[in-house]
Parts: C-alpha cells; sequence; structure tokens
C-alpha cells in the first residue's frame, strides 16, 4: 500500500531514520517521505496526500506531529473515517507520550513495518472547542509549565525536564477559580491541575489516566486541587493510589478526583491556560468532548489502550 511519512523537520537528518525508510522500500514498501518546515505544514501535507489517494500517511514526530496528523485529518472534507487516510506513528519526539503507552515500537525500522502493515483500526479524538487532540489536554499549572519550558532543556533533560520546572514555579502558583460541568453535575472550586485524558499519560510517563481507552467514547477527568507543603505527604499518598486503582469508579479523595465522562466543560472568570498534546490555548469557555470513531489508526495487536 502507498504510504507517506510526513517528518518533522527537526529529525529528517537522524540517520536511523533515512536508515529505516530504506529499508522499507528494500521490502517493497511505496513509502514516500514530506518534511516540514514550520507550523501549518502539517495539516497542507496531509490534504495533499488525501487529495492524491494515499491510502496511509505516518506522523514522523513527537506528541504534537501527533496531534497536527490528527487536526489535518479532521479538516479534510470527507464524511468519516473510513473515507480518510489511516494514520500511523513514527515516534521521534521527546516525550512521546501517546506511542509509549500504545507500545508504539521505538525502533524507527519496527515502527514504520508496523505503520505499513498493520492493521489500521477505529479510534476515538477528543475536542477542545473547534480544536482536536489526541492524548492530553492539560489544564491550569500543568498548562503553564509545559508551554514554558524551554526546548533546549526538555531536549537535554526528557521529560524530566518538566518536574523540574514545576518545582521551579510552584512557589508562586496560585490556583484557578473555575465551574466545572459533567453529565453528572456541577462543581464550582480552585484547582491547580486538570487533565482531560483520551490517552492515559502525560509529561513524559506520567500515567494520569491509566485505564484510558482511546476507542470507548469516553473522557478520563483528573482534577487536582489546592494544597500546601504541609499536605504534600497526602497529597502523594493520593496520586499513587490514583495510579494503583486504575479503572473507575475510584474518584480520589481530598486532593484528587478523577471522573470518566463523555464530555465535560468549564468555566473561569480569567483565561484557563490549556495545553492540548502539546499545542497551548486559552479561553474562559471550554468544552471538551470525546468523538468515537474519529480516525483510523495503525497500533500494535497488543496496544493496551484499546
Amino acid at each position: 500500500m502507498r504510504a507517506r511519512l510526513i517528518l518533522n523537520g527537526k529529525k529528517a537528518a537522524l540517520q536511523p531514520v533515512r536508515d529505516a525508510v530504506q529499508a522499507l522500500r528494500r521490502a517493497g514498501h511505496a513509502i514516500e517521505v514530506r518534511v516540514t518546515w514550520e507550523k501549518g505544514d502539517v495539516e497542507r501535507l496531509v490534504a495533499e496526500a488525501a487529495a492524491e489517494g494515499v491510502g496511509r500517511i505516518i506522523a514522523g514526530g513527537g506528541d504534537g506531529s501527533v496531534n497536527e496528523m490528527a487536526n489535518g485529518l479532521m479538516q479534510l472534507d470527507q464524511p468519516d473515517a473510513d473515507h480518510r487516510p489511516a494514520m500511523g506513528i513514527l515516534p521521534l519526539g521527546t516525550a512521546n507520550d501517546f506511542a509509549t503507552a500504545c507500545r508504539v515500537p521505538t525502533d524507527p525500522v519496527a515502527a514504520l513495518t508496523l505503520a505499513c502493515e498493520g492493521s489500521p483500526r477505529p479510534v476515538d479524538l477528543a475536542r477542545a472547542n473547534d480544536r482536536w487532540f489526541v492524548n492530553v489536554a492539560s489544564g491550569g499549572f500543568g498548562a503553564a509549565v509545559t508551554a514554558e519550558t524551554p526546548v533546549e532543556l526538555k531536549d537535554f533533560l526528557g521529560g524530566g525536564a518538566y518536574t523540574l520546572m514545576g518545582i521551579l514555579k510552584a512557589v508562586n502558583f496560585r490556583p484557578y477559580e473555575c465551574t466545572i460541568r459533567t453529565p453528572d453535575g456541577e462543581t464550582k472550586g480552585r484547582m491547580i491541575v486538570g487533565a482531560v485524558c483520551n490517552g492515559r499519560q502525560a509529561g513524559g510517563g506520567q500515567p494520569l489516566a491509566p485505564e484510558a481507552r482511546i476507542n470507548d467514547g469516553r473522557l478520563d477527568v483528573v482534577t487536582l486541587q489546592p494544597f500546601s507543603l504541609a499536605d504534600i505527604p497526602e497529597v502523594a499518598a493520593e496520586l499513587a493510589a490514583a495510579v494503583a486503582a486504575g479503572a473507575m469508579p475510584w474518584r480520589g479523595g481530598r486532593w484528587v478526583v478523577r471522573q470518566s465522562v463523555p464530555w465535560v466543560e468549564t468555566e473561569s472568570a480569567g483565561e484557563l491556560p490549556v495545553n492540548l498534546d502539546g499545542e497551548p490555548m486559552k479561553s474562559h469557555h471550554f468544552r471538551f468532548e470525546a468523538v468515537p470513531g474519529a480516525v483510523r489508526m495503525v497500533l500494535p495487536e497488543d496496544c493496551p489502550c484499546l
């Protein structure tokens, strides 16, 4: 099958990637390569691939590249996922949270082989107002940390950069006042971190929603309430319990609250910073919703997120 790799321009010179493409071609796969240069290139290249009848496109990059490709697919003038190209992933980012949780191989040859030979399956996307995300939307403090972490620091420390930036900023952080609505009702209060999860992990391997599924039509919502330095041991214990408990109906305790819902809305007097798979945005109002079977994605047969 004809496949097209849309490769993040920063990764185009990596020898293992070039070797992997050549290996797939020698194995008989008609794999083409397009390289991005600036913002908006992925969506344009997705549209070109679809117009040229390419049946399978591969996001070569990190979580941001996966996000951009999904947004590009959803902008196509096609009635449903069956009429859009199927999507594969070549993980090349700093964290690769979505691909890691789905057990997409990190070896370029294995990842491209899966993308070219695997069977695509319908998976959910999540929508935040008029934008789409694949993995996690983080709000509040978490979004500010990710948005302000220097690229050089991320490259040097990997996922640990987020933890370091969090420690540096926590001293001056002020919680966000917001109203949260779900099908279960409405709550008002203060929030340090909120995460709306289609996938399982973010921030370089942090398991925010360890039992999330990307084909169940639901979002896992996790919120962390304000706490003092003296509360840290109890907060840490609750976070550990959240990871250990995994599946619903565990809803947390004093500091950590989790829900599984098809949609959630937030209202805040000030603009709430939100990070969609690495892409920052701000708004006073957000509506997050799961959209079942939005795209077809090639994932391992043993993918735990399905």
